[in-house]
């Protein structure tokens, strides 16, 4: 525990949780797309849905999808923003199981076409999870770039995706994986000490039995 975990983050409110923490979730979905956002559908559950809108869940999820951080002053004015950059917005309720009661589901759409859906949890003093990705379970705090590799659950995608990250010299923080059925579709989840090349995502995106690479970056 740190300074900032006890006194709180600095923030634009009212609430850590349902206000900073919102803006981080579509922050590091937007971070996520790798583009501006074009649409996006936000589904709200639990306290988010049934607080959120004195809390300004809503438009600080908003916010965070245009590439704002929680002590942005323009938060509350995202929806006027999100318009400017010609964001088709829509909200409703989201129809989630074993998630934290502060969660959102998004469901976006980039300008070039790109299609991201992604399960953001809002744990507490601004603190979030991305509990998953397209539907595969993720668990990721956007506190350290991060990989994540959805594949087909076959030998040897594991040892491709750490070797070409110990060539790189890239540091594995966390790691985890995940497979809905043997030999069905899986999921690696790898949090770096260090960011990951270009290049190298590209080429792990290239491999056979690779279906997809998403990557969360924390430069800017």
């Amino acid at each position: 525990m740190n300074l900032f975990d006890i006194i709180g983050p600095i923030m634009v409110g009212p609430s850590s949780s349902h206000t900073a923490g919102a803006v981080k979730i579509g922050y590091v979905s937007r971070k996520l797309i790798g583009e501006p956002i074009a649409e996006a559908t936000i589904n709200l559950y639990g306290s988010f849905l049934a607080t959120g809108k004195g809390h300004g869940t809503r438009f600080a999820i908003v916010a965070g999808l245009l590439g704002m951080k929680p002590d942005d002053k323009r938060i509350p004015d995202s929806y006027k923003y999100a318009k400017e950059a010609g964001m088709k917005l829509t909200f409703g309720e989201a129809e989630l199981h074993d998630v934290h009661p502060n969660s959102a589901q998004l469901i976006l759409k980039g300008v070039s076409g790109k299609e991201l859906e992604v399960v953001g949890e809002s744990v507490g003093g601004s603190l979030i999870n991305i509990a998953q990705i397209d539907g595969i379970a993720a668990n990721f705090s956007g506190d350290y770039p991060t990989l994540i590799v959805h594949n087909v659950d076959q030998p040897g995608h594991v040892a491709e995706v750490t070797s070409m990250l110990a060539h790189k010299s890239i540091n594995i923080a966390t790691m985890q994986l995940y497979r809905s059925s043997r030999g069905g579709e899986a999921a690696m989840v790898i949090e770096c000490d260090k960011e990951v090349p270009t290049e190298s995502i590209k080429w792990l995106a290239h491999l056979e039995g690779i279906n997809k690479v998403t990557y969360y970056s924390l430069l800017n």
